[in-house]
């Protein structure tokens, strides 16, 4: 009998996931919620049509395993890719300084006419990156080792 994976079978493992459906947007949307980007960790390659962001994401997936078990919570260095955009736009955000560090609150897609759409990341503090891509194509991919957290709790977020 094959029994179907479970969560926590891949919790200490690094992630490397795509999305090619809204469905799958909202699973990567939930990971890298609260992570944290220098502004200098942001390119858009026009000629490759890829929009890519060095982010320091909170590894969910591991949070409730690592209060169980009383050891700090992590986070991680990951690769957030977005291939096949024509197009990239900031809403919101004023021209600043690679050091400026932007934290992601969510991801999603606004489909368009055969497949096409936009995909909006929507970042603290009223401002949000748009993108209009041919097709969603998303991926996400731990490039280091977890690291605790500098805070050494989980983001939280006030009702």
């Amino acid at each position: 009998m094959v029994e179907d994976a479970k969560f926590e079978d891949g919790y200490e493992k690094p992630l490397n996931l795509k999305a090619l459906d809204a469905d799958d947007l909202r699973v990567l949307s939930a990971l890298v919620q609260d992570a944290v980007v220098p502004a200098g960790e942001i390119s858009f390659d026009r000629d490759k049509r890829r929009f890519a962001l060095l982010i320091n994401r909170f590894r969910w997936e591991d949070a409730g395993f690592a209060q169980q078990r009383q050891r700090p919570v992590e986070r991680v260095q990951a690769v957030l890719c977005f291939d096949d955009v024509h197009s990239a736009q900031s809403l919101g955000l004023e021209a600043r300084d690679k050091d400026t560090i932007l934290s992601i609150l969510a991801i999603t897609f606004e489909a368009g006419e055969d497949g096409t759409g936009r995909v909006e990341v929507t970042l603290a503090g009223d401002g949000a990156i748009a993108l209009r891509v041919e097709a969603l194509d998303v991926t996400l991919k731990d490039v280091t080792r977890p690291y605790i957290a500098p805070s050494k709790k989980a983001p939280r977020h006030p009702d």
